[in-house]
């Protein structure tokens, strides 16, 4: 492997524990009922792929030609705007919800796409 460095360790678990404390808030924060809200996966969701993203910044220089599809990321924004403020849209929950579940699978859809280009990239550079 060639983040055997423990340099980049380091990093990694920083950002694993970044990722874990952001994920405790919003599970501390957010009451029980919350959770069976669209908004609350989108929000779980964002979190993981901002997670990816700042795991691909914080890499050496190894993945310099990964870069995360920005179409993907701005309709994964706009869904979950969409569905955000679905009340002052005066859109239908169902829309709403509908909104939502697409933002989260276009979220996953994205975090997909940049892990399989490091795992390829890591597997050329063996």
């Amino acid at each position: 492997m060639t983040d055997s460095s423990p340099f980049s360790r380091r990093w990694t678990v920083i950002g694993s524990g970044l990722l874990c404390c952001a994920l405790a808030l919003v599970v501390i924060y957010t009451n029980r009922v919350a959770f069976f809200s669209p908004l609350a996966l989108v929000v779980v969701a964002a979190i993981g792929l901002a997670a990816v993203l700042l795991q691909l910044r914080v890499r050496d220089r190894s993945s310099d030609g990964i870069h995360p599809p920005t179409w993907l990321s701005i309709a994964g924004i706009i869904l979950a705007l969409g569905a955000a403020f679905a009340d002052m849209l005066h859109l239908q929950s169902e829309l709403a919800q509908i909104l939502a579940l697409a933002a989260v699978g276009v979220f996953g859809v994205s975090g997909a796409i940049i892990l399989h280009a490091v795992r390829k990239q890591r597997i050329s550079a063996k």
